[in-house]
């Protein structure tokens, strides 16, 4: 049988870059210590979501994935611990800027750089002042655990193409590394269950375990709603955090009865691709 125990995890974060990385840490031992195999932070976790704003002093955050602190970090843990960690981070190469994730293996080795493909634009979510369309394509991770991961990054969360894309390319858990909370242009939205059901929506009609994580705290007035969850490939909340919660969750998922279940419900089988040309047509 194989098995694969993800994590979760939950927190705020400050402007002390330093202390947000050590928190991770903690975190990631923790989960560790449960018996996590892939342990998953947030978004961008080395600072406040500095996104909200755009301001050119900003970019002196980003810097290259082999010289990153939270990916230096990262990679040290990972091979303490012998566990994989979806790392996000701000990625500088050459004159371009990149939200980005490096997938650091059980080895602490760097597998590769994802780099965010949806890039959102809009009242507290300023990123394409920041950051350049990702140039990678989707990825998927077939040595980060025991099995293969697929990884997307906040605003791609709610593409139903990132998750199946993922799948065709062999994902059987798909992970989420998220900043998200409140909208300064209407306090009255609450994107919080919509969040959730959209990427729930991808665990049922991909028959596949999702797992995301995001902040919490409020940061400047904004406040990020946490709400991290880890849904079974029925999209079933098997883990899951409200407001206010810091720490982690953690699951252990039987692949072998999901792909049974994947192959039972017939969703790939059905596939008709010669009858979806029009999604990769522009508008």
């Amino acid at each position: 049988m194989t098995e694969i125990t993800v994590a979760a995890m939950q927190l705020a974060f400050s402007d002390d870059e330093a202390a947000n990385i050590a928190h991770v840490s903690e975190l990631v031992r923790e989960a560790a210590s449960k018996g996590a195999q892939v342990i998953l932070p947030p978004e961008l976790f080395e600072g406040p979501y500095f996104c909200r704003v755009e301001d050119e002093g900003l970019f002196v955050g980003a810097r290259p994935v082999g010289k990153h602190p939270s990916v230096l970090a990262m990679q040290k843990l990972a091979e303490e611990l012998k566990v994989a960690i979806p790392t996000s981070f701000f990625e500088l190469d050459g004159q371009h800027h990149y939200n980005s994730l490096a997938m650091i293996g059980p080895d602490g080795q760097v597998q590769g750089v994802y780099r965010k493909s949806h890039i959102p634009d809009g009242p507290g979510y300023e990123e394409k002042f920041y950051f350049r369309p990702g140039n990678t394509g989707f990825k998927v991770w077939p040595n980060a655990g025991p099995t293969t991961l697929g990884v997307g990054v906040c605003w791609d969360q709610w593409y139903p193409e990132t998750a199946r894309a993922m799948m065709l390319m062999g994902a059987e858990v798909l992970f989420y590394p998220t900043a998200i909370g409140t909208e300064p242009h209407d306090p009255s939205l609450d994107t919080s269950r919509l969040w959730r059901r959209a990427m729930v929506g991808h665990a049922v009609s991909n028959v596949v375990p999702v797992v995301a994580s995001n902040r919490i705290g409020n940061e400047e007035g904004q406040i990020f709603y946490g709400n991290s969850f880890i849904a079974d490939e029925r999209g079933d909340l098997i883990a899951e955090f409200g407001r206010h919660e810091t720490g982690v969750l953690v699951a252990t998922l039987d692949i072998d009865r999901i792909r049974r279940h994947r192959a039972a419900f017939g969703f790939f089988r059905d596939r008709r691709p010669e009858l979806y040309g029009r999604l990769v047509q522009d508008i």
